[in-house]
């Protein structure tokens, strides 16, 4: 088939690299290149790179509304644009262009998460099973009837591991899907909006760390974190980012700090979290032990939320 790809971060490089395999990949759409913090330079997206390793022609437009990029999309004629955590809308004239439709790689078991973050969604509402779902793609957010799933335990993972065991999983279920899409074999299901949940965008506060959280929900959004969001506290006065941490069966007062060879306990309301490795303002990752080697009397320190 002919098929136009659209995609942007990590999560929608195995859809591209399977596509590239077995399907006429014509055209590449991702995010222009971003920023850096200090914004001297810029980088290219995930997608871009992998689509350029293939020798995949790249669009990067700023928009799918304008009629220019509407015009130079319907001209390639695909008969199906795959869709994988683009990071753009697409308007109905795009939805309009294929002969097949669009369909999108959705990271969840929808109805349940539909929008922009459903993993970090998943981890910190202590969800035990998440998956893929391909979709039909139409106006409204991710709620289009979907013709495959897949799922994956959950368990202990973190955003990162649970992101890239998705995007193998969903390339997977992209691959099946297009065969029976081609044969016109694909069999539909309609999502019950009353089950619908909304996986809105991380923000900073759904991570922060303070010690009036319980164990269970301070895991959660260590595991949930990632650089755009970190898990911060203020430990000693000084400000970190946690990486990663387990729960600890340290006796220790919420708000209160202790160390020892292996990490940093930090006391919340109902025990204690173990900090395994952490990032310090300014500086690179480390473990935490090493950086607890730093401070002059631990126990006799406490933390806050930032």
């Amino acid at each position: 088939m002919r098929v136009v790809f659209m995609g942007t971060p990590e999560f929608a490089v195995p859809s591209l690299h399977a596509l590239a395999q077995a399907h006429d990949v014509i055209a590449v759409y991702t995010r222009p290149d971003s920023a850096s913090r200090r914004g001297s330079q810029t980088h290219p997206s995930a997608v871009k790179i992998a689509a350029l390793e293939h020798g995949l022609r790249v669009c990067t437009p700023k928009t799918l509304r304008a009629a220019d990029v509407q015009a130079d999309l319907a001209a390639d004629a695909p008969d199906v644009v795959v869709v994988a955590a683009y990071g753009l809308i697409l308007p109905p004239e795009v939805l309009a262009i294929p002969r097949l439709g669009c369909i999108n790689v959705h990271a969840s078991l929808l109805p349940r998460w539909r929008g922009a973050a459903p993993i970090q969604r998943a981890i910190l509402a202590g969800d035990t099973v998440t998956g893929v779902s391909i979709m039909r793609m139409e106006e409204g957010l991710d709620t289009g009837p979907f013709c495959k799933t897949a799922q994956v335990v959950i368990a202990d993972k973190t955003a990162v591991e649970l992101t890239h065991e998705l995007s193998q999983a969903g390339a997977r279920a992209l691959m099946e899907a297009l065969v029976e899409l081609d044969d016109g074999r694909c069999e539909w299901t309609y999502q019950n909006d009353s089950e619908a949940t909304y996986a809105a965008k991380i923000e900073k506060s759904d991570v922060v760390l303070a010690p009036s959280l319980g164990v269970t929900e301070a895991i959660r959004r260590v595991r949930a974190s990632s650089l755009q969001a970190p898990a911060r506290a203020v430990i000693a006065g000084r400000g970190v980012a946690v990486v990663s941490a387990t729960p600890s069966d340290v006796a220790q007062e919420a708000g209160c700090i202790s160390a020892n060879k292996s990490g940093v306990m930090l006391g919340l309301r109902d025990g204690a979290i173990e900090l395994d490795r952490l990032r310090p303002d300014g500086k690179p990752e480390m473990s935490a032990a090493d950086w607890a080697r730093g401070l002059r009397h631990v126990d006799a320190e406490h933390w806050t939320s930032p």
